[in-house]
């Protein structure tokens, strides 16, 4: 067995593990990480970049944002169900930690928003000097480089079994790595940082009604089974409500370009009884469109256009673009549409007639094309059903026709583990267990029902203030005994 000794040890070393780690040992502690997965950075690797408010790169592009207007917008969307002071503190302390990021090396593109009724919050952390994908492991590298030369020693491919107590208090944890050896870490407090349960179809299950692979298909980030809050219960804490950050996608063909792009184009989208049920507008805003699917039947919407819509596109570029689908061109769209449909992939659809279509839709034919009919009629004058603007209005008459099947998704689990402003881990009656903090996703109830998409960058942003506050938390706490 191997035995350790820390004044704070952190569990799971994704965005707010690592800031955890990083501000702990900052703050004069002796940290170690232990993390389930062979490399760090979890889910966020994944990522792009987290929220800022009041930062240089939104006052450079005269980006009208600040915390009064963030929290205000935020309170209000939320109808004040979510802890009012932690919101303040975050919004608060995120352009300090964007500032943080910059002096270990991380640089950022510029603050932008996700989609054009969106807020420019997103600060995109810079790929080869511009924008790209997966910048959020570029952030991730850094934080560990950092944490290294504060003295954090980094143990990865190990899982945390259990906390352990000694009169109340914490005092380490119990853990197994990968060949077997059992390691105990004894230390004054514990950050939980396990990203939440995003890779446990049984928890989802459990504690939210959803069955992955019917009504719901978030990403699977191997390892995210919700150690973190069974152990935090375990040790006594109090457990909160969990939710899923809630979007839409084609399932099986989220990646495959251009694809998505096209079908998330703000065109009709019916149900399964070929009835029009969202001001298709909102498409823009995966959290609306994805709240709005996962209510109708069998948790799937979809999408509709025709020949001429698409002619359209590929001569004038989309209507609607956003940082994660934004093919240069269309080129290739009826040749990859063709290969996946005869691949047999069911998210995607093509038919010569609005009848054909439904019937391979399993919508009734005689409803469809009623839909079709009344929608066409609207765009010749106004959306009188859900006010759409006009400019998204389009007809859909020419063969053939295309369609893509819509269901709910997510990033990951939400929520779990009671916590106050500092990160301290509640019990049922509101009391401290005393040396446990946590942080992320573990404990991020912050937007009620809905994820708050309007401020872009929010999750990766909660995760890495949570985690600096955590890491303070925990680091005053072992020095204080």
């Amino acid at each position: 067995m191997k035995k350790l000794e820390a004044d704070v040890v952190v569990v799971g070393a994704g965005p707010s593990g690592l800031a955890a780690s990083v501000q702990a040992a900052d703050d004069g502690a002796k940290v170690v990480v232990l993390n389930k997965a062979d490399v760090v950075g979890g889910a966020a690797n994944m990522g792009m970049g987290p929220l800022g408010i009041g930062t240089r790169q939104q006052q450079a592009q005269m980006v009208d944002i600040d915390v009064e207007k963030a929290f205000k917008m935020f309170m209000d969307y939320t109808h004040w169900r979510v802890d009012a002071n932690l919101v303040k503190k975050y919004f608060e302390n995120s352009k300090d930690t964007i500032e943080w990021l910059e002096d270990m090396g991380v640089e950022f593109a510029g603050a932008y928003p996700y989609f054009p009724k969106s807020e420019a919050t997103w600060h995109i952390v810079a790929v080869n000097g511009g924008i790209g994908r997966n910048g959020g492991a570029i952030m991730n590298k850094a934080m560990m480089d950092k944490g290294t030369e504060l003295g954090v020693e980094y143990l990865n491919s190990v899982t945390v079994e259990s906390i352990t107590m000694d009169g109340g208090k914490v005092s380490g944890v119990k853990a197994k790595a990968a060949d077997g050896e059992e390691i105990e870490v004894s230390a004054k407090a514990v950050i939980i940082a396990t990203g939440g349960a995003g890779d446990s179809p049984e928890y989802i299950k459990e504690r939210m009604g959803y069955t992955w692979g019917e009504d719901m298909f978030n990403f699977r980030i191997p390892g995210l089974e919700g150690d973190g809050i069974k152990m935090a219960i375990a040790a006594g804490a109090a457990t909160t409500e969990m939710n899923i950050e809630m979007i839409y996608v084609l399932p099986n063909t989220d990646m495959i370009e251009p694809l998505p792009a096209v079908f998330m184009q703000p065109n009709l989208m019916v149900n399964k009884f070929g009835r029009r049920f969202i001001n298709e507008e909102q498409m823009q805003n995966t959290t609306f469109t994805g709240n709005a699917i996962n209510i109708q039947k069998g948790s799937v919407g979809y999408s509709i256009f025709d020949s001429s819509i698409l002619k359209g596109y590929k001569k004038r570029g989309l209507d609607v673009v956003n940082f994660v689908h934004h093919p240069e061109n269309l080129d290739e769209f009826d040749e990859v549409l063709e290969a996946q449909i005869a691949g047999g992939n069911p998210d995607v659809y093509m038919a010569d007639t609005i009848e054909e279509l439904a019937e391979k839709l399993g919508i009734d034919p005689e409803a469809l094309a009623d839909t079709v009919d009344e929608y066409n009629d609207m765009c010749d004058a106004a959306d009188t059903q859900f006010y759409k603007p006009r400019k998204f209005m389009k007809p859909i008459r020419k063969a053939p026709f295309y369609a893509g099947a819509f269901r709910p998704s997510g990033y990951g689990t939400l929520g779990g583990i009671k916590v106050n402003d500092n990160m301290e881990v509640l019990k049922p009656d509101w009391e401290k267990v005393p040396g446990l903090f946590a942080c992320g996703t573990d404990t991020c109830t912050i937007y009620g029902d809905s994820y708050m998409f309007l401020l872009p960058g929010n999750t990766m942003g909660y995760c890495l203030n949570s985690g600096r506050f955590a890491g303070e938390g925990a680091a005053d706490y072992a020095n204080e005994n």
